[in-house]
């Protein structure tokens, strides 16, 4: 019988009885939070993890205070196209293969800012950072293999906007430059799943239930708890309150889909609290997935646009 999880289920508890020994898994974002506990959780379970942070010794710091040991680093700064790409081609050099790829890193919230190339702060580094380095290394996923992209309920906050992607003409604000890149993040994983399902790599979207990390960092005094108050105020009748989440169980949605559901049932779609999410176009901030963030017409367009942006096409 299958095992049920939820949201208060951890990553240790998901993982129970789980041995990786012989899997290979890259993370990005070790430096803190979600990154540096999902990266420990695969390591202690018997996986060999290689993970990506733009801070090394920042990276080495968190891992060993959080008890992760030997876990491979290797330098990449996700605003900086120059920076994913010589990453990109260090691991393509060695030529080592991976089961499954989890895309962690990430901001969120931050004031209006670019990127090394140009692009705003949100939607270059949690999207196309990854776009690119993702593309660059997709012959390193064995046939078989798995891409977990971080998502975030954020993505209820705004579909992508094409046509002025770096707020050019649109007045920015945080929390919609964040759902852009998050409903990004979601389409991304819903093309890459199309586009490499046919030799049995499945790309899939979480939603790791919000977390007081490193994340929130730019947020003003008060803003996570107003944030709160709004979710809270948005949730349909009977519903929970809305709760924080510990790291580990913010991580467990990101193992559980990369290493525990099967493959066909979270192939393409957007999971959370440790299932496949269901589609929810009302006013409630907290659970479900927009229709627009799972269209898979949305997600070509995005591709291709993408591509157009970092000037660099990437064949199905």
């Amino acid at each position: 019988m299958t095992q049920t999880f939820g949201a208060k289920s951890t990553t240790d508890e998901v993982l129970a009885g789980v041995n990786l020994t012989g899997k290979r898994v890259l993370v990005t974002g070790v430096s803190a939070g979600l990154g540096v506990e999902t990266a420990r959780t695969l390591a202690a379970h018997g996986a060999s993890v290689t993970g990506t942070a733009r801070d090394l010794d920042k990276a080495r710091r968190a891992l060993a205070a959080a008890g992760a040991e030997g876990i491979d680093l290797v330098e990449m700064d996700l605003a900086s196209l120059a920076s994913v790409r010589e990453a990109a081609d260090a691991l393509n050099a060695r030529g080592e293969t991976f089961d499954l790829v989890i895309a962690n890193a990430g901001v969120m919230a931050t004031p209006l800012g670019h990127t090394a190339d140009g692009f705003e702060t949100q939607f270059g580094t949690n999207h196309l950072g990854h776009f690119v380095f993702i593309n660059r290394i997709a012959g390193l996923i064995r046939d078989g293999g798995r891409l977990v992209n971080l998502s975030s309920a954020g993505h209820r906050y705004s579909d992508v906007d094409l046509d002025d992607p770096n707020f050019e003409t649109t007045p920015y604000d945080p929390w919609l430059a964040y759902g852009r890149a998050k409903t990004a993040n979601v389409l991304f994983a819903v093309e890459f799943d199309r586009r490499h399902k046919g030799r049995g790599v499945r790309a899939v979207a979480v939603h790791p239930g919000g977390i007081q990390t490193e994340l929130s960092r730019h947020l003003d005094p008060g803003a996570l708890e107003a944030l709160i108050k709004q979710i809270n105020e948005s949730r349909q009748d009977g519903a929970p309150a809305f709760e924080l989440k510990s790291i580990p169980q913010g991580a467990a949605t990101s193992v559980w889909a990369g290493v525990v559901a099967s493959a066909d049932e979270v192939g393409g779609r957007y999971c959370e609290d440790c299932h496949v999410a269901g589609f929810s176009e009302g006013s409630e901030l907290r659970a479900g997935v927009r229709a627009y963030a799972l269209d898979p017409d949305n997600a070509r367009a995005l591709w291709a646009k993408s591509e157009e942006l970092v000037g660099e096409t990437f064949p199905a």
